[in-house]
């Protein structure tokens, strides 16, 4: 199994109880999961980065014949069936799982991969953190004369909710602990190509997120594509600049680029093609689920359910084969989507166990339950809990500590001789944990 996100995860358990004579073998490049729902939450502030992560050896020493290796693949060969290792010694496999997730996809933009940050893994959303106080921290050194400008580039799921959270933190952190900062002052802009946020939701509950995100004060741009990106400025088609201390990058997703020198047939955004039985075109031992596989031409929604049912269901076809079987189809049940604008607000269509459209308090409340429920520890789930809870109230946004970063961009000024931070950009940008 390589990678241990939704899918990964979801893999190992169906295979961790297996009663053929097999090993299981997790390997990510990480020594935890990181649960990618709640990222948002850790990039303003209103979670702990260990609120949404799980050790992998605490998950996989608890089952029979499961194993868990921390390295980097840097190849495979098909042929011979082995994972090329960074580390050294390959990895030799039977069947292979594949579920590396997803990365950030530019569109060759001009400057886009270069002056933003992603929200697809822990040390991305740590780094939006950092930057975001930073920049309060050096607008206030300056006696709020030039206030940032925070800019979320997308109008998707990521992006509404990247976008609302931090209106919030403004509205609320801001304006309670920077006297120095006129909070109206502050702008979010949140730029979509689309004519709406939230496109694959019904038009009723894409009305009420613009209007959840417009009462808490972000400018949304929409039916507007970026042209360029600069360290400083965002450049929209037309010609217009927005300044921008920070820019989040939501817009769009792709497969990492070392799959395309695998061999394998490839989609749209560099996706996997699989068979039906998610077994990869002109292969009959390699899978690829989640967010990295293409279902037989269909591409399916890139969330936590279709993550966790392909993950589940190539484990079980693994099991056919294992048994001298042959696969079987997946077939998606679609439950339906949710996503959250900000504290009490939020909209879910929900399509089983029973049908309906749900927005405000009731969606908010129905997304953090499930969500909450999906993490793996009773642990995470308190953890959350409690600081759910706590960031509803006043005294739960009063001790935001930014870490070491460098000094955020503003027009006119040179930051040359600051000192940057040492991040290492593939932490940033890597869309899954393998």
């Amino acid at each position: 199994m390589l990678g241990a996100g939704f899918a990964g995860l979801s893999a190992v358990r169906e295979l961790g109880d297996v009663d053929a004579d097999a090993d299981v073998l997790l390997v990510d490049r990480n020594a935890y999961n990181t649960f990618q729902p709640f990222l948002f939450q850790v990039a303003t502030g209103g979670l702990n980065p260990g609120d949404v992560t799980y050790s992998l050896r605490t998950f996989t020493g608890g089952r029979r014949r499961v194993g868990f290796r921390q390295g980097t693949v840097t190849g495979l060969d098909a042929e011979a069936k082995v994972l090329r290792m960074a580390e050294g010694e390959d990895v030799s496999y039977d069947y292979l799982i594949v579920s590396t997730g997803i990365a950030a996809n530019y569109f060759g933009i001009p400057g886009a991969e270069e002056h933003t940050l992603t929200m697809y893994t822990r040390n991305g959303a740590i780094a939006v953190r950092d930057r975001l106080l930073t920049a309060f921290e050096q607008a206030a050194e300056h006696g709020g004369e030039e206030p940032p400008c925070i800019v979320v580039v997308g109008g998707g799921a990521t992006g509404s909710e990247m976008a609302g959270s931090i209106a919030e933190l403004r509205n609320t952190y801001v304006a309670e602990n920077y006297p120095e900062l006129d909070p109206s002052r502050v702008r979010v802009v949140c730029i979509e190509m689309l004519e709406f946020v939230l496109a694959p939701f019904d038009d009723s509950l894409r009305q009420y997120a613009r209007g959840a995100l417009e009462q808490r004060g972000v400018e949304l741009r929409l039916g507007s594509a970026v042209a360029e990106v600069r360290e400083d400025v965002v450049v929209l088609k037309g010609g217009e600049e927005i300044p921008s201390a920070l820019t989040v990058w939501t817009s769009g997703v792709s497969a990492p680029k070392s799959l395309s020198e695998w061999g394998f047939p490839q989609g749209r955004g560099g996706r996997l093609q699989t068979e039906a039985d998610l077994r990869i075109q002109g292969s009959d031992s390699v899978f690829a689920v989640g967010d990295v596989g293409v279902v037989d031409g269909s591409p399916l929604p890139q969330l936590a359910q279709p993550a966790i049912q392909t993950g589940k269901h190539a484990a079980l076809n693994v099991k056919h084969l294992l048994a001298g079987e042959p696969a079987v189809p997946f077939q998606y049940k679609d439950k339906g989507t949710m996503a959250i604008i900000g504290r009490g607000a939020a909209v879910a269509d929900i399509k089983w166990p029973f049908k309906g459209k749900f927005t405000a308090a009731v969606a908010w409340l129905m997304w953090m339950g499930l969500h909450i429920a999906l993490l793996h520890s009773y642990r995470n789930r308190l953890a959350v809990l409690t600081n759910i809870a706590t960031h509803l109230t006043r005294t739960g946004m009063q001790n935001l500590i930014p870490g070491e970063t460098q000094r955020v961009p503003q027009a006119g000024r040179q930051l040359s001789d600051e000192p940057k931070a040492e991040v290492d950009p593939q932490l940033e940008r890597q869309g899954g944990n393998a």
